[in-house]
């Protein structure tokens, strides 16, 4: 039987096995491998950033034929600012275009991160594509652009110091009231449940700071391939790894 047949018939069976009841609401994503897939390749590394960007579209159907509600993809971390320039600039102008093809792809849009660390022009895309999809029906899709976790954390408490000082609090009385609710409130993914679920691909097993805050009961799923190979039959098997464990939510 032909390979492709044998995967497609493996693939079928993984969605009639599929826990409809079980599907997890929020699913955060690492698309990591991007860089190492091209050099696998022999090709320029952009190829790879390019061929990650394009199956972006790919998961949104999955998750969308799944059930899930909301969907965070940490596409590009502070510390990947600090890379060569010239790689940088190419990377901005690719995610750039893949924000723009959600946004007009009629799905509602939230950018996360520190855009302040982008170029001005870059931000400015991307604040215009998120303002073009906000408000929408169906599946949310939050992309972290400039993100670490630590940095979340520090922007959500100095919204909130600078909101009860306009409201006229001292640090005493604010000290005296702040509570963990009174954080949440104020991260990029306020009104949105936690992640249920985190992937991660090319292998690595580790969360680098990603959704540091909301993770803290989420269920991980570590993948070994490289972002750009990621196929359905590994999303669908991470869906099911999902639906086997049992969630204590730290109880």
């Amino acid at each position: 039987m032909p390979a492709g047949l044998l995967y497609q018939l493996y693939e079928r069976r993984l969605v009639r096995g599929l826990d409809r009841a079980n599907v997890p609401r929020h699913v955060g994503v690492i698309l990591d491998g991007n860089r190492r897939w091209a050099r696998g390749l022999g090709a320029p590394v952009a190829h790879g950033h390019r061929r990650g960007a394009d199956k972006i579209s790919e998961l949104l159907h999955w998750c969308e034929d799944a059930g899930v509600e909301v969907v965070t993809l940490w596409m590009l971390s502070t510390d990947n600012l600090d890379r060569d320039a010239a790689e940088v600039v190419e990377l901005l102008e690719i995610i750039a275009g893949a924000v723009e093809t959600i946004a007009a792809s009629g799905r509602c849009l939230r950018v996360m991160g520190s855009l302040d660390l982008l170029p001005e022009p870059v931000a400015e895309r991307l604040r215009a594509a998120e303002g073009r999809a906000q408000g929408r029906p169906g599946l949310q899709v939050n992309v972290a652009i400039g993100y670490g976790g630590r940095h979340e954390i520090t922007d959500a408490v100095r919204a909130l110091l600078r909101e009860r000082a306009a409201a006229g609090q001292s640090i005493e009385e604010v000290a005296a009231e702040i509570g963990v609710d009174d954080i949440t409130d104020h991260l990029y993914t306020r009104g949105q449940p936690d992640p249920d679920l985190v992937i991660r691909t090319s292998g690595e097993q580790r969360l680098s700071g990603f959704l540091l805050w909301q993770s803290v009961h989420s269920e991980y799923y570590f993948c070994e391939v490289y972002w750009p190979d990621f196929r359905r039959v590994d999303f669908l098997r991470a869906l099911r790894d999902y639906a086997q464990r049992e969630r204590r939510l730290g109880r």
